[in-house]
């Protein structure tokens, strides 16, 4: 039997070129050049499905910030989305499939991972896609990788058991071991412990935000926890790298002061540093924030901000 001979092509997509091979029964993607900020692979090629999304196929993008991967696609091979810089949104199917090493590495901006069949209003699929991104970028668990699972009560229980395993670690840990193995620069602000352990602790604000705001199946215990972790480094306290996330990270998203303001982090005590933190920027969060602690704790020191 003569085997199938091996067709590459390219296929133009609306700002940039997909690259492509087939062997006359399926379809890989090879490669990608463009523009892109959002992209659609097609579910055939040359009247070949698309099986595979090849290695380093997408490799180092920096525009792309969403792809969606037909229901046919059965493997993603090693890096194919490495470290593209924006990519926040990956919708493919949950269906079992093979996946290489490192396909989504330092994609730091990861949000969701959609299975584009299910109910997306439903509060279970709507969670489940954060915190299947978040196996990627947060939890470093490669073995709850696992499309056919996530969303079970078993997959949260081994993602909430990783979860709390991190939280639980010494702010300090590792410290030693880094410098000893020398993997930062010496004299790099990354050699200093106050700078290490800051750093560990808004990983850990990350975490806990995270998982407060996608909280299907969240045990009343676990949220407990991390609601009083959060608590600790709000505004005022000796540490204050919750409130730092929130307004250096997510300066001007609405959804995290409204987050911050559930839990009970805005206080009396702590608004007005809370406003001169903000500065002349941000202006529809202070507003916001204002809104909120002039009907939660009265109105005297609300006209005080506006000064500001």
């Amino acid at each position: 039997m003569m085997a199938q001979k091996i067709k590459h092509g390219e296929l133009n997509m609306p700002q940039g070129v997909l690259s492509y091979k087939t062997d006359g029964e399926t379809a890989e993607i090879t490669g990608y050049r463009g523009k892109d900020t959002e992209l659609a692979v097609p579910a055939a090629i040359d009247g070949c499905p698309v099986t595979c999304i090849g290695k380093k196929a997408f490799l180092s993008n920096k525009m792309l910030k969403e792809i969606s991967l037909p229901e046919s696609v059965a493997r993603i091979d090693d890096w194919a989305f490495a470290y593209c810089a924006k990519l926040a949104r990956v919708v493919l199917p949950y269906h079992r499939m093979e996946i290489g090493q490192g396909i989504f590495r330092d994609c730091f901006l990861l949000e969701q991972i959609v299975d584009e069949e299910a109910d997306a209003g439903e509060k279970k699929t709507a969670d489940t896609a954060f915190l299947l991104a978040a196996v990627m970028s947060r939890l470093d668990a490669f073995y709850l990788f696992d499309f056919e699972s996530a969303g079970t009560p078993e997959w949260m229980a081994q993602w909430d058991g990783r979860m709390q395993t991190l939280m639980e670690r010494g702010d300090a840990e590792g410290f030693s071991k880094m410098l000893l193995c020398g993997e930062e620069d010496y004299g790099s602000r990354e050699n200093n412990l106050d700078y290490y352990t800051e750093q560990r602790r808004r990983e850990k604000v990350r975490l806990a935000m995270l998982r407060l705001m996608h909280d299907y199946g969240l045990k009343q215990s676990v949220r407990e926890k991390l609601e009083q972790y959060l608590l600790s480094h709000i505004k005022g306290c000796e540490t204050e790298e919750t409130w730092r996330v929130v307004l250096e990270e997510y300066g001007d998203d609405l959804r995290y002061y409204q987050f911050l303001t559930q839990l009970g982090g805005v206080t009396r005590e702590n608004f007005q540093p809370m406003m001169e933190d903000m500065g002349q920027e941000h202006t529809e969060m202070k507003a916001y924030l204002m809104k909120y602690h002039g009907e939660e704790h009265g109105t005297e020191d609300v006209f005080e901000a506006f000064a500001l």
